[in-house]
């Protein structure tokens, strides 16, 4: 037997937004001083650092739980299963839902219930829940998902990670270039083939690390410093990142006792180009190998960081042929792998 993901959907907004876009914001440092370099100069060396050159937007009128549905019905479709056989709805988002022009976040009822009424479940089996893990968390629901299948407590589960993150930014913060919208769902399911999960890997580090994303007041003093809006430490994050992800990927690939050599694809959290590409140049070192050409397919470019919708959607897209000179097939060994607020990492290897 093997748990494999089944079908995929993903929702990518409509709204365009680029990087001079920003031109007319006016950003701060944490203590309220402006910048002394104009938004052009920022937005060219944000392009550089992170490599993101547009990021999408949701409609006003949608809120995470709806895109959820969208890529959820995809999903379902693609795998071509009767939504009332499934055993469980994981949905992994971090802020709910979040209306245009509001700061407020609703999460009663949660999430994973409003899906689970969108697409209309009678089966009161069909057990509904969200988990907030940062951009890690549909990784680790996929981790749960399999969890339950090996415990034969599920056969079919539906996995979805979903974030409106241009709800929860501050417009002074230069941080908030970074953040997009997005929604990637699976179904992940009991097949009578080899392959699919073969290992993973989960960590949190919360001793000195657990602050390094938090809810903070805007850099512009002038506003109700009541209001909390997404921060983090980049520095510290980046440093986090490269110390101990490549870490927990070896971990994880260890216990899949697949050779590095094998490896087709890296599927990891769209955060920053740099950083991901210190990740897999530090996690092969550990291996004493070189980093294969394209290893690493890339979205952040077109989509930015959508938290826990980057993953999958990437891997949506992969399978669909929309990401350039990028392609994954059967038997392929696939390593995916994330890292975010808590701080918590995780991975897990699967054969195609």
């Amino acid at each position: 037997m093997g748990i494999k993901i089944t079908g995929t959907g993903s929702y990518i907004p409509t709204e365009v937004v680029s990087n001079l876009d920003f031109a007319n914001h006016v950003f701060r440092n944490e203590d309220g001083s402006k910048f002394p370099h104009s938004p052009e100069v920022i937005a060219s060396k944000f392009l550089e650092i992170t490599g993101i050159e547009e990021r999408r937007y949701v409609d006003k009128e949608l809120v995470t739980s709806d895109i959820a549905s969208i890529a959820a019905k995809k999903a379902i479709a693609d795998a071509q299963v009767d939504p009332e056989t499934l055993d469980y709805i994981i949905f992994a988002h971090n802020f709910g839902n979040v209306q245009h022009g509001k700061l407020q976040t609703d999460i009663l009822p949660s999430l994973a219930t409003r899906v689970k009424h969108d697409l209309k479940i009678k089966n009161p089996n069909c057990v509904a829940y969200d988990i907030l893990f940062g951009c890690p968390g549909w990784v680790e629901g996929v981790i749960q998902a399999q969890a339950y299948i090996r415990a034969g407590m599920a056969k079919k589960c539906l996995v979805i990670g979903a974030e409106t993150l241009s709800r929860v930014v501050d417009k002074y913060d230069r941080d908030s270039m970074i953040y997009s919208d997005g929604a990637g769902a699976t179904i992940v399911e009991a097949t009578d083939e080899e392959g699919g999960i073969l290992s993973h890997n989960t960590a949190s580090y919360t001793y000195d690390e657990a602050y390094f994303l938090s809810f903070g007041p805007s850099f512009n003093k002038e506003m109700n410093q009541d209001e909390r809006y997404i921060k983090m430490e980049g520095r510290k994050i980046y440093e986090f990142a490269l110390t101990k992800v490549p870490l927990a990927m070896k971990q994880c690939l260890d216990k899949s006792n697949i050779p590095i050599e094998k490896i087709t694809k890296v599927i990891i959290h769209q955060a920053n180009e740099k950083m991901d590409e210190a990740i897999i140049g530090r996690f092969y070192k550990l291996f004493g190998a070189k980093v294969p050409k394209g290893i690493m397919p890339m979205s952040i470019h077109k989509l930015g960081n959508s938290s826990v919708a980057t993953v999958p959607t990437l891997y949506d897209l992969l399978l669909r042929g929309q990401v350039e000179n990028q392609s994954i097939k059967k038997g392929d060994i696939l390593l995916f792998a994330s890292v975010g607020a808590g701080m918590n990492i995780n991975a897990f290897v699967y054969e195609m």
